[in-house]
């Protein structure tokens, strides 16, 4: 993989992984409730298991930006998404569609979907690219340039979905699937 767009993709997922632990951490209770809520978890472990949520979406952001083996940090973002879209995907294999995913923080209720799985899955998929050996080669100015203007540009691309995603729940109407 080329050096750029690895770090490019590391920066990404673990900005990604801050706004989603960040969220979470804001409003604790809601994250605790949102878990209990898809039923994967006996009821007894869902607050150990909402801060644990937390500190292993943090863990995960610096590793795969800090100084430990590329592949940790890689494996560890993929373990975590696949692990959300298998929670996603039960619900949805059990008819519970209504459940809030609990990725949007505050912003809004965004039902469990299709979608939200495949999302996922892209996701894991790209934090496992991660993990590919680099071609070694000298970066240059216009590639930290470019470095910094592709992570800004899909930072603002993945806030504008999260504004956008309240929009496109209503007007999906009652099932929330789109």
């Amino acid at each position: 993989m080329d050096p750029t767009v690895d770090v490019v993709l590391r920066v990404s997922l673990a900005l990604l992984l801050l706004e989603a632990a960040a969220h979470k951490a804001r409003d604790l209770g809601r994250f605790r409730a949102t878990l209990a809520a898809y039923r994967v978890l006996p009821a007894a472990w869902t607050s150990p298991a909402a801060t644990s949520v937390v500190a292993a979406e943090l863990a995960t952001a610096g590793a795969l930006v800090g100084p430990v083996p590329r592949a940790l940090g890689s494996v560890a973002a993929a373990v975590l998404l696949l692990v959300y879209a298998a929670a996603i995907g039960a619900n949805l294999a059990r008819g519970r569609r209504h459940i809030d995913c609990g990725c949007s923080g505050r912003a809004a209720h965004q039902p469990i979907s299709g979608r939200l799985v495949l999302r996922n899955l892209a996701l894991g998929a790209v934090a496992l690219a991660t993990a590919l050996p680099l071609h070694v080669r000298a970066t240059t100015w216009v590639d930290t340039v470019t470095m910094i203007a592709a992570t800004t540009a899909l930072a603002a691309l993945w806030a504008a979905r999260d504004r956008l995603v309240p929009g496109v729940a209503a007007a999906a109407g009652p099932r929330g699937t789109a």
